[in-house]
């Protein structure tokens, strides 16, 4: 036995016009499932998606207002920073740090692979008598640290995603340590003045380096961070 559309609405707690709407849409389409509702047009092309892709991968270091006034250039058209982000996202590109490191030449790069792969094979025995030293300086200058790059996940170190900058900049705190698979140096800082090979010998090497070389014995093996 059939319901009305007014005993249709109050068992299923509607309004009659709900009822009747579904109704009419069964009469005509056979089906009362939702019809697909067409969102808002995207603000760009697929084309254009690619080339706002391509630009990040170009110059790693743009920035989004800079490829909104790209976009604008060679379209025409406006776009939010909003929907530059989202496209460079959905090519899987995200603003992130560059990773810093010093320049090297490509003899020291051929000397730094080499030595990494005659080593990769180590075991975690041997590699507790390296001691890994380095200095670092502290500068209260501004610099180039809220730089960001496009890059992909996962491709952190890839030689296109690294800034290179020279490790000493004028003024500021100069600091030395060392680390090892079994622990670390104290912080050494250099008060004042330049630090010569031979004060390098006499504030680090002499006070750190040689009791983890006695301790460690033979196999003692030191990689200063220019080595």
């Amino acid at each position: 036995m059939g319901l009305s559309q007014a005993d249709a609405a109050r068992r299923l707690n509607v309004s009659r016009s709900v009822v009747q709407r579904l109704w009419d849409q069964y009469q005509s389409e056979d089906s009362v499932s939702r019809r697909p509702v067409p969102g808002r047009p995207r603000g760009t092309t697929p084309a254009e998606d690619r080339f706002l892709a391509l630009s990040a991968r170009r110059r790693r270091t743009t920035t989004v207002p800079q490829l909104v006034a790209d976009h604008f250039q060679a379209s025409g058209r406006r776009i939010s920073a909003t929907t530059v982000r989202n496209r460079l996202h959905n090519a899987g590109l995200y603003a992130r740090r560059p990773v810093v490191c010093v320049p090297l030449n490509g003899r020291q790069r051929r000397n730094r692979l080499c030595w990494a792969r005659e080593h990769v094979s180590w075991t975690q025995q041997q590699w507790a008598s390296v001691l890994f030293t380095d200095e670092s300086r502290f500068t209260m200058e501004s610099d180039s640290g809220r730089l960001l790059i496009w890059r992909e996940q996962r491709t952190r170190y890839h030689q296109s995603n690294t800034v290179e900058r020279h490790s000493y900049r004028g003024g500021g705190i100069l600091v030395w340590a060392g680390i090892s698979l079994g622990g670390h140096t104290d912080l050494h800082v250099f008060h004042g003045g330049t630090v010569t090979g031979l004060r390098y010998r006499d504030e680090t090497l002499d006070p750190y380096v040689r009791p983890y070389a006695a301790a460690i014995g033979n196999d003692f093996i030191l990689m200063d961070d220019n080595a």
